[in-house]
């Protein structure tokens, strides 16, 4: 899949869109890195007019620059679209109102190769969230505002695009059982239900990003656990033709899928629960094509980290990385501070960096991306100097 470009300033074109996942799909291989370790915030959040509380990955252009959103902060306390320069510089690109133009967004964005930027509100629209467009001389297009009804409500989640620049994605509720949906924005800006959830056996309440495979199909997870389920990876069609690739059984295979699923060339799957596993705080899996699900990893809370909320990367050695919320030396269990961790293809788990909940920030609920000189990057919710989080970057 391609990656974002930086592509010059230029006007909206929605048949530019490409293939992206927040951070996901932007950089879903990794390079090998070097043994030595290295933490610095780039950018301290103060929860003013600059945003705060990021819970959305990142995506890097050409130049290096970092773009994201925050879910508070900015002039009107709505979130940011913001971009962070090589230097640490951060420029506001969009202060939400919560008004038509939406409010609050989670997840992260889409850019294409004009330039343009495309992600989801939770709040803002009719209420309900939004799909929004950001060119870059800061105008804000809603391509749709959900209604709350069959149309879905609250998306989560970020965007991925087709290569003629349709954009999938998920809200966590609405639809006509009101247990959420997976959707098309097509680059007539017209939005459709491809699937709704019932909350029956294909359970309910996807708050993850979607991702694609070469034919266009996409996958996605739930988390179900307040009604007594625990969770699926599912598959739908772009015809609408939705599968259940596998129920989780709320033990020693996980409970409640939170991130984005991360898929390899032979089409195993693999992704992370946030909580349950025989470590009692989540786990990394792998899912193969038959249906199988293995456990990689189970999280105990302690040192190695615990409840991601992450979607995974992998360098080319077949490790992956991510963060977790919780856990850490520094603070464990489901209130600690959180760790970026490495997992090798034995299986070995190891914290790369473990957050102080202090200046350097806390609980990490994004992915992570590559950038230049093998660099990974990332957001912490929490902590950092002003309390609003920051963004982060670490050398292995």
């Amino acid at each position: 899949m391609p990656t974002p470009e930086a592509g010059p300033i230029g006007p909206s074109s929605k048949a530019t869109r490409i293939i992206a996942l927040g951070a996901l799909f932007a950089v879903a291989v990794l390079p090998a890195r070097a043994a030595s370790h290295g933490y610095a915030v780039l950018y301290n959040f103060t929860d003013g007019n600059d945003g705060g509380y990021s819970q959305a990955g990142l995506i890097q252009d050409r130049a290096g620059n970092l773009y994201g959103t925050t879910h508070l902060g900015g002039v009107n306390n709505a979130g940011t679209v913001f971009q962070v320069a090589p230097d640490g510089t951060e420029t506001v690109l969009y202060a939400f109102a919560d008004g038509s133009d939406g409010g609050y967004p989670t997840a992260g964005l889409v850019r294409d190769r004009a330039g343009n930027l495309y992600g989801t509100t939770y709040g803002g629209g009719s209420g309900y969230g939004v799909v929004f467009e950001l060119a870059p001389d800061g105008t804000e297009t809603v391509l749709h505002s959900f209604t709350g009804g069959g149309d879905g409500a609250n998306p989560l989640a970020g965007l991925v695009a087709d290569k003629a620049g349709n954009l999938f994605g998920t809200t966590t509720y609405g639809g006509p059982a009101g247990d959420g949906t997976v959707f098309e924005v097509d680059t007539k800006d017209v939005e459709s239900v491809l699937y709704a959830f019932t909350g029956g056996a294909d359970q309910a309440n996807p708050v993850a990003s979607l991702i694609a495979d070469s034919a266009g199909n996409l996958y996605g997870t739930t988390c179900s656990g307040l009604r007594g389920q625990y969770g699926t990876v599912f598959k739908v069609s772009k015809k609408g033709s939705f599968t259940t690739l596998h129920i989780f059984n709320g033990t020693e295979e996980g409970d409640c899928l939170q991130a984005a699923l991360f898929l390899d060339s032979a089409g195993t799957l693999y992704g992370t629960t946030t909580y349950a596993g025989t470590g009692g705080a989540g786990t990394v899996f792998s899912l193969a094509k038959d249906g199988t699900e293995t456990v990689l990893y189970p999280f105990t809370g302690g040192k190695d980290g615990g409840y991601p909320v992450t979607n995974l990367v992998q360098d080319k050695s077949g490790n992956f990385y991510g963060t977790t919320e919780g856990g850490g030396a520094n603070g464990g269990g489901v209130n600690g501070p959180g760790v970026v961790f490495k997992l090798t293809k034995d299986g070995t788990e190891s914290a790369l960096y473990e957050f102080k909940g202090g200046n350097d920030g806390a609980n990490p609920e994004a992915g992570l991306i590559s950038g230049k000189g093998k660099v990974l990057y990332g957001t912490a919710r929490n902590a950092g100097e002003a309390g609003a989080g920051v963004v982060f970057k670490l050398k292995e």
